[in-house]
C-alpha cells in the first residue's frame, strides 16, 4: 500500500455497556419523534442553527472524501416563490397524467396534492445539489464517486441536525428538477438531488395517521 499521512484516530468516549444502551435507547427516542412537516410557521430561525446544520451534513462519509455535494440556501421570497411556481406546475404534471394508479394509491393515505404553499411560507429552503464533477479543491473538475449514496448519507445527517436542532424538516422532491440548477445559480454539471423545507411547525400543524406507522425491528433487520 501506498505511504499516506495520517493522524490518531478521534478519541471516542469510554462508555461502558450500560451507558452505550442508555444512549442508544435516547437517541432513538428522540430521532423518532421526527417527522415530516407539511405545515410551517413563518417565524424566523437564525442563519447560525443552518449554517451548523450544513456543517455537520459535510462530516458524512463518501466517495473518495471528494465530498461531492452543494447545499444551495434560499431565504429570498422571490426565489420561493419562483421555485414554488416550477414545481407546482411539475406537480400537477404528476398529479394529473404523469403518476400511475398505484403511486397514487400510495399517496392517498398521506394527503398529498400538486399544492405547495410551505415552499413559500418556511424561512428557508435547502436545494442540495450532487456533484457529478469536482473533487476537493476549488476549481477542480475530478470524477466523482458514489455520488447519490454520499448525498443520501448527507441529507440524512442534515434532517437529524436539524431536529435536534428543535426544527421541523420535509423533504421535496419534484420531477424533473433540473429548474433548480437555475433558480440556485448552480452550473449544469450539478444535479438538484432534492428541496429540504425547514422552519417551525405551524402552530395547527398536523400529520397524517399513516406516516406514524414504523415497521418493527423485525422486519428492517436481520442477524446472521
Amino acid at each position: 500500500m501506498k505511504d499516506h499521512d495520517t493522524i490518531p484516530y478521534t478519541a471516542l468516549p469510554e462508555y461502558d455497556d450500560a451507558e452505550r444502551i442508555a444512549r442508544s435507547k435516547a437517541f432513538y427516542e428522540a430521532i423518532k419523534t421526527r417527522r415530516s412537516c407539511r405545515y410551517f410557521s413563518d417565524a424566523p430561525i437564525p442563519r447560525t442553527v443552518i449554517e451548523n446544520a450544513i456543517l455537520a451534513a459535510g462530516t458524512a462519509p463518501n466517495g473518495a472524501n471528494h465530498q461531492p455535494w452543494h447545499f444551495a440556501v434560499i431565504e429570498s421570497l422571490d426565489k420561493k416563490k419562483s421555485l414554488r411556481a416550477a414545481a407546482e406546475a411539475e406537480e400537477r404534471e404528476f398529479y394529473e397524467g404523469k403518476a400511475s394508479a398505484e403511486w397514487l394509491d400510495a399517496l392517498e393515505p398521506l394527503g398529498t396534492d400538486s399544492e405547495k404553499p410551505f415552499l413559500e411560507i418556511a424561512p428557508y429552503l435547502i436545494v442540495i445539489f450532487g456533484q457529478r464533477k469536482g473533487g476537493m479543491n476549488p476549481g477542480e473538475m475530478k470524477q466523482n464517486y458514489y455520488v447519490n449514496e454520499s448525498i443520501g448519507i448527507a441529507s440524512g445527517m442534515l434532517i437529524t441536525a436539524l431536529h435536534d436542532a428543535g426544527l421541523a424538516t420535509l423533504t421535496h422532491t419534484p420531477n424533473p428538477m433540473k429548474f433548480l440548477n437555475e433558480i440556485c445559480d448552480r452550473p449544469s454539471n450539478e444535479k438538484p438531488m432534492m428541496v429540504l423545507v425547514v422552519g417551525k411547525p405551524a402552530a395547527d400543524a398536523t400529520i397524517p395517521v399513516h406516516a406514524t406507522y414504523k415497521k418493527p425491528l423485525d422486519e428492517i433487520a436481520s442477524w446472521l
